[in-house]
């Protein structure tokens, strides 16, 4: 049977993983075998479940517990279920995009860059994206449009972030992803695994997102750089093609989560 533990007081200390503790204590660098995540509303936990994530616990309305959330807990049944009226719950900041669930879960054992691309023929690789929200929506549409994963630099956003993880509705569980080893030309790492790397930038020598000579990579890597200033001179000194989307009215640029949208429409085509 699942422990329902009612909550009336947000200064409760049951409330302090998901009101009080920042991304850098979730995190817990110290030791990571008790780092944390957030999962917020009920299809992102159940994504999170099916993608073998470990709960630690639950918070979320008390109507929940008999309603949209029994399902979930009903899975999980040895994990403790935090209880609380929406007025205690509305004290979280940007609570109502929560759905009025919430559960904290175990950071997972991430697999090396090796194994991510064991199977792989199309992957994106994302050098520094800062945003969270960008982050998400990357990994949104990576996992609609065709990319088999997903590699990032050590100094970009964690896809783990609340915002990223909510953003991306729970794709994050469903498309593999691992961090590249710091310091490591994580280029040279691709090249030796197969895979030419296709970087996006507004170059004049840039190739046309459907040059046939993109199409016919057995294996490819899409690589978008931070926002703003985009890839590194030296990335796209070592990537084997550049590739442009054509803009139109003036538009210099698109934001980065758009134009990982049309660049894994179009080159994850096989």
């Amino acid at each position: 049977m699942p422990k329902i533990i009612e909550i009336q007081d947000f200064s409760a200390p049951e409330l302090d993983v998901y009101a009080r503790l920042t991304e850098n204590q979730l995190v817990c660098r110290r030791d990571p075998s008790q780092a944390l995540f957030i999962a917020e509303s009920p299809v992102v936990i159940e994504r999170a479940l099916d993608g073998g994530c470990e709960p630690v616990s639950f918070l979320m309305e008390t109507k929940h517990v008999e309603g949209k959330g029994r399902a979930l807990i009903e899975r999980c049944p040895d994990v403790p279920v935090y209880a609380a009226p929406e007025a205690v719950l509305c004290q979280l900041t940007g609570f109502h995009l929560t759905r009025g669930m919430l559960c904290a879960m175990r950071r997972p054992v991430l697999p090396s860059a090796e194994e991510v691309c064991r199977a792989a023929r199309r992957i994106a690789v994302l050098e520094n994206v800062m945003n969270p929200t960008n982050i998400g929506a990357i990994f949104r549409s990576a996992a609609a449009l065709g990319m088999d994963a997903l590699l990032l630099t050590d100094e970009g956003s964690d896809p783990l972030y609340r915002r990223a993880v909510r953003v991306s509705m729970g794709t994050v569980f469903q498309i593999p992803w691992t961090y590249f080893k710091k310091d490591e030309s994580w280029t040279e790492t691709l090249r030796r695994l197969g895979f030419a790397t296709a970087a996006m930038a507004l170059k004049e020598e840039s190739l046309q997102l459907d040059d046939p000579r993109l199409r016919a990579c057995e294996k490819l890597a899409v690589v978008l750089g931070t926002e703003g200033d985009g890839l590194a001179s030296a990335t796209l000194a070592d990537c084997d093609f550049t590739v442009m989307i054509p803009m139109a009215h003036g538009v210099d640029s698109l934001n980065v989560a758009a134009a990982s949208a049309v660049a894994f429409w179009e080159l994850g085509k096989r």
